[in-house]
């Protein structure tokens, strides 16, 4: 791949990137009930509700699972791999296509709740403002993780549970997600 068409993969990764970050926050904080009156929230919802409504008459939610924005997310990925394809030279088919993009978006979500849970832990320890916005957003997202281990990983002050939580997602990033995109490119090379 030329220098050139290096670039645009990039930028097509970043653009898609922040659209799939911008509707993996809505699916995880409807997901959690975040607080709706959160200025975060309030963003997210105005600009992914366009999209999202008219899907939804079609596609309602599962207990608290917003399917729509799931199905989004993977068409996200999915046309984000086909470019990234058709500048590389190549166009899988479909089934691979659609294997490839469901690693992606699986390692998109585990690589996103590292981050959160990462930034997060970090900003507790310096006692940030428990009322901004970003904080509390972040907090309602990674709770459901760090909840079942809460309490028990404490050694003096520090409580280890996002730690172990982080290694269980890279494990799950490599124990699921890696061998996923393998199967897929292999799907690619018809093996």
């Amino acid at each position: 791949m030329s220098y050139l068409l290096s670039a645009l993969a990039l930028l097509v990764q970043v653009v898609f990137g922040a659209i799939a970050t911008l509707f993996l926050v809505r699916l995880l904080a409807e997901a959690n009930r975040a607080d709706f009156h959160n200025p975060l929230s309030q963003f997210v919802y105005r600009y992914t509700n366009p999209i999202l409504a008219p899907i939804r008459r079609v596609l309602p939610n599962w207990r608290r699972i917003n399917l729509t924005a799931l199905l989004i997310l993977l068409i996200t990925f999915v046309v984000e791999r086909t470019l990234i394809s058709v500048l590389d030279g190549f166009l899988p088919p479909w089934l691979s296509l659609l294997v490839i993009s469901l690693a992606d978006l699986l390692r998109f979500v585990l690589l996103f709740y590292i981050v959160v849970i990462f930034g997060w832990s970090l900003l507790s320890m310096f006692s940030p403002d428990t009322y901004h916005p970003m904080y509390r957003l972040a907090g309602t997202i990674v709770q459901p993780l760090l909840r079942p281990l809460r309490g028990k990983l404490v050694v003096g002050s520090i409580d280890f549970s996002p730690t172990v939580v982080v290694i269980v997602l890279l494990l799950a990033m490599r124990l699921i997600a890696d061998p996923l995109f393998d199967f897929g490119a292999s799907l690619a090379r018809g093996g």
